[in-house]
């Protein structure tokens, strides 16, 4: 692999990384990360139909109860987040 090669492949990552929020960067706090990876799984639940139907069938709710549910756990997926250290 030449040094140019690297290059390339760095620059189209920093692409991707602007582009997309999900495909983090190397400041990504774990947290973080968990966050991107929890919404976009609720979005996904809440867009598709069927996937939101079947959660309702199972959970013997409304669909519209729901998508209600999905969005607010789209505020904190994971939890308040973790006090950070200062060095």
């Amino acid at each position: 692999m030449q040094a140019s090669d690297r290059f390339n492949i760095n620059s189209q990552l920093e692409h991707l990384q602007a582009k997309y929020v999900g495909t983090g960067h190397a400041d990504l706090s774990r947290f973080e990360w968990a966050v991107n990876i929890q919404r976009d799984s609720y979005a996904s639940y809440i867009g598709h139909y069927p996937m939101l139907a079947y959660f309702a069938i199972a959970e013997n709710e409304s669909i519209g109860r729901e998508r209600y549910n999905f969005m607010q756990k789209m505020l904190l997926p994971c939890g308040l987040p973790p006090e950070k250290e200062d060095d």
